[in-house]
């Protein structure tokens, strides 16, 4: 069959190619495959189109003769899809990859908890095929939302959850942003944010607003729960908030330290001038800190300040004992 393979081959290929090209190295080329190449093959495509594609890519030295090949064969027809091949590869070795079918090839997202919708999109827009901007404009067409979110708003910050997540190719921007929310839906709804946090005393879209200040703000996880309870304490006594994390998102700034000069910006998520929670998340709350914010701790902690240098608060009921703690951070050289 091969012997009969080659003549039949070697008929045609010198008729069409000229006798400069040898019936074996074309079939078999010399030394080991190169470099390993992804193609895909649009659907509807012909062998000819297949084979069009291989030569293209330096998979194949000639379209025409592997197209006879797979004639002579009989192999084929091939799925669409997506391959990975080698440059220069034999035919058999061509043919029998094709002969298994696309490769399901994907891609890795990992966003970790605490980034803005812009910082994620950034991380989108680095997948081959997407971008930042068009991940963007479907966040903020309308077409996507989530069933935590009011009417009125408008922005899913703070909605998409925070994962690792295996997409395929085929997923494009708005499948990408509806699986993170709908990731957070789930994620939020096992927490206990849909049931309305701390007894209906906050709305579940404003105990996912907590989250993201806890998310923001505390460096070690067993910050978050106190950081959560003081919220809720502050807010119960009409005291404002006065967390640095949303001055910075105001500013639209990524600074290590707040000055009181950024303490004058005008915007309702300065909670330094605005009482009550800022009107949106500032960034992308983990499971840990939608947790904090369903259910925190009982104290009656009204303050927190950083005082060693791995981020640990220490937390006040009155001023006095917030200013002592300020003084500690202060000899611990983080403030």
């Amino acid at each position: 069959m091969r012997r009969a393979l080659l003549i039949g081959l070697a008929v045609v290929i010198v008729g069409m190619l000229g006798t400069g090209v040898t019936v074996q190295r074309t079939i078999d080329p010399p030394g080991e495959a190169g470099e390993e190449v992804a193609l895909t093959i649009p659907p509807g495509s012909s062998t000819a189109k297949i084979a069009a594609i291989l030569d293209e890519k330096e998979v194949v030295e000639s379209a025409r003769a592997f197209r006879i090949y797979t004639r002579l064969k009989g192999a084929g027809p091939f799925q669409a899809g997506d391959y990975t091949l080698r440059k220069r590869a034999t035919f058999g070795e061509i043919v029998e990859a094709l002969d298994q079918g696309p490769q399901i090839i994907q891609d890795r997202l990992t966003v970790p908890e605490g980034l803005t919708i812009g910082q994620i999109a950034e991380r989108v827009g680095k997948l081959p095929g997407r971008s930042a901007e068009a991940f963007l404009e479907v966040a903020k067409s309308g077409e996507v939302r989530s069933s935590l979110q009011p009417d009125s708003v408008k922005t899913l910050e703070g909605l998409m959850f925070p994962d690792t997540y295996m997409l395929d190719r085929g997923d494009d921007e708005k499948a990408i942003l509806q699986r993170m929310v709908t990731t957070f839906e789930t994620v939020a709804a096992e927490t206990g944010i849909d049931q309305a946090a701390e007894g209906g005393r906050v709305t579940p879209y404003e105990a996912v607003v907590i989250a993201s200040l806890v998310e923001r703000e505390a460096r070690v996880a067993e910050d978050r729960g106190p950081i959560a309870r003081v919220i809720y304490n502050r807010l119960e006594r009409d005291m404002l908030l006065q967390i640095d994390a949303t001055v910075l998102y105001a500013l639209g700034e990524h600074k290590t330290r707040v000055l009181f000069s950024d303490l004058e910006v005008d915007s309702p998520y300065n909670t330094y001038k605005v009482k009550g929670l800022p009107p949106t998340p500032i960034a992308a709350p983990g499971r840990a800190a939608l947790a904090a914010a369903a259910d925190p701790p009982a104290n009656d902690f009204l303050f927190y300040v950083v005082v060693e240098s791995d981020g640990t608060h220490a937390f006040a009921r009155t001023g006095a004992e917030h200013q002592a703690n300020i003084r500690q951070a202060e000899r611990n050289g983080v403030r």
